[in-house]
């Protein structure tokens, strides 16, 4: 547990006692009772005692004091035999649901308040994920040539359907981006100092940091003095003298802190921090909150209320009529749309630790390894059998950190079992790699 996870909170003092179980904060009064759960949750995630019996800690915050929202159930509990048959064919094997898709796109678009919607492709970049959601109105949000490339097939000849946000990229990038008329951001006083001319003309957006990050892991945090996206708030100033000098428009600003977020107050306060900026910079029509919309993974986690979120943003842009508001959301669409199928390819003990082996590993998702995310896992063979044994899901990578999910109640599994990781549709298949040489999962399209 990390100083991190207090936010912007202080804490006055940290104290662990000899036993290990107790841990002490001291915190302002006013904070505490928000700041006891949010710690007592993050103990028990944190495994710091590997034990079979749960009553050792015993029930957490959520488990005491708060009603688990009602979930339907997952896509794949019903098409059980189907994923059965595709993993009879291969393994590891990703496979996607459009329906899903389809659903959660129609979700956000019920946010009325913003105006516009761009995905972020490098969340899943299959042709027919794209295609889908496209069709359900969605632009495209881009980091690279390949991702503009494959935006505009799904796209056709639509460049301002596309945004263009790349980091630390080569200039030659930009000019090629430049070149389709797509929208650009821009996060660094290099870009105009030694490459103006690039942009001569054009209107922009530049993308802010906004000083803080957000997000369920320090990796996935693209906020704050350690990220290495945004332009500090005091370049700002620098940013639109050379802006100017190059007769180049700042028309929208742009944030984007972080992934994995629950919280709607995030979004209000980042709609309210850019507003104050652009009225200051007076060009400026377009605000984008960035993406970030998180998934509950845990059966103790609240999803983002998309109602309470619309409500919100529609307060601070009736306060801010001038400004159109635009967003850029890519695991929501897609992470509950696809599942990662593994085979069982060995068990073993060692002293009190079971090991499942199986034939996906870091190599095939490496989200577990590493954001340390927490993907749930399910025996889909023996998906109804009482769950007695807790094992380590490890993968065939020659790594340590080959883990792809640590201490999980599952039935007995045996040689040749179908396990199925959920949530595994986004930063899946896209952040794969050969390591070990090992090959890349087969992908398919429900």
């Amino acid at each position: 547990m990390s100083p991190a996870e207090f936010g912007s909170l202080r804490a006055h003092l940290i104290s662990q006692s000899s036993n290990n179980l107790n841990l002490t904060f001291v915190v302002d009064e006013d904070v505490a009772a928000n700041l006891v759960p949010q710690l007592h949750a993050l103990l028990i995630k944190a495994e710091a005692m590997r034990v079979e019996d749960a009553g050792v800690f015993g029930p957490s915050w959520q488990d005491l004091y708060k009603q688990d929202a009602a979930r339907a159930a997952p896509w794949w509990r019903a098409r059980r035999d189907e994923l059965l048959a595709l993993a009879r064919e291969a393994t590891p094997h990703y496979v996607y649901d459009l329906a899903t898709v389809r659903a959660r796109a129609q979700a956000l678009r019920s946010i009325t308040a913003i105006d516009r919607w761009f995905y972020a492709s490098k969340a899943n970049a299959h042709p027919a994920v794209l295609r889908e959601i496209a069709a359900q109105g969605f632009g495209m949000e881009c980091v690279s040539p390949g991702e503009l490339a494959r935006a505009h097939e799904a796209l056709g000849a639509t460049p301002h359907e596309v945004l263009f946000t790349p980091n630390f990229a080569p200039r030659a990038e930009y000019v090629a981006a430049a070149a389709t008329n797509v929208h650009l951001s821009l996060d660094n006083l290099h870009q105009l100092a030694q490459w103006g001319e690039v942009f001569r003309g054009r209107d922009i957006l530049v993308r802010l940091d906004l000083g803080v990050g957000r997000g369920h892991h320090d990796k996935v945090k693209t906020g704050g003095a350690k990220s290495k996206f945004g332009l500090a708030l005091d370049e700002l100033a620098d940013f639109l003298r050379l802006a100017a000098a190059h007769e180049v428009r700042v028309v929208g600003l742009h944030a984007h802190l972080g992934s994995g977020i629950l919280e709607v107050a995030h979004w209000k306060e980042v709609a309210i921090q850019l507003a104050s900026l652009a009225e200051r910079i007076g060009s400026v029509r377009v605000l984008n909150l960035g993406g970030g919309f998180g998934v509950p993974a845990r059966g103790d986690e609240t999803a983002l209320d998309l109602a309470a979120l619309d409500a919100a943003l529609i307060e601070v842009m009736t306060a801010y009529p001038q400004f159109e508001l635009w967003s850029e959301p890519g695991r929501y669409l897609i992470a509950e749309a696809g599942v990662l199928l593994a085979r069982v390819t060995q068990t073993k003990r060692k002293g009190e630790t079971r090991y499942v082996g199986v034939d996906a590993g870091m190599h095939t998702l490496i989200r577990p390894a590493l954001y340390e995310a927490w993907h749930e896992i399910v025996n889909l063979s023996r998906l109804d059998a009482d769950a007695t044994e807790l094992v380590q899901i490890v993968g065939p990578i020659c790594e340590s950190g080959d883990v792809l999910g640590n201490n999980r109640l599952l039935p007995r599994a045996q040689e040749g079992d179908v396990l199925l990781i959920a949530q595994a549709g986004a930063y899946g298949a896209v952040m794969s790699s050969d390591y070990n040489l090992r090959g890349r999962a087969q992908e398919t399209v429900l």
